[in-house]
């Protein structure tokens, strides 16, 4: 299973989902920069749940993230 997220420099709109987590959990999501995670790298691996993902920037500058 492929996971695709896009980075872009426009301010994205928040989504329906963004909403209903902030009313939910009676705060904003996390945000993090695509350049405090990946630092001077092109790729990082991330563990959840007991797999191994991958996130990588790709050659059009999107990230992918990967099982």
């Amino acid at each position: 299973m492929q996971h695709v997220l896009t980075t872009s420099p426009q301010t994205r709109l928040a989504s329906s989902s963004d909403t209903a987590l902030a009313e939910a959990t009676g705060s904003a999501p996390k945000r993090v920069s695509s350049t405090s995670l990946m630092g001077d790298g092109r790729a990082l691996e991330i563990e959840h749940g007991g797999r191994i993902y991958q996130l990588r920037i790709t050659q059009l500058n999107k990230l992918i993230l990967t099982a």
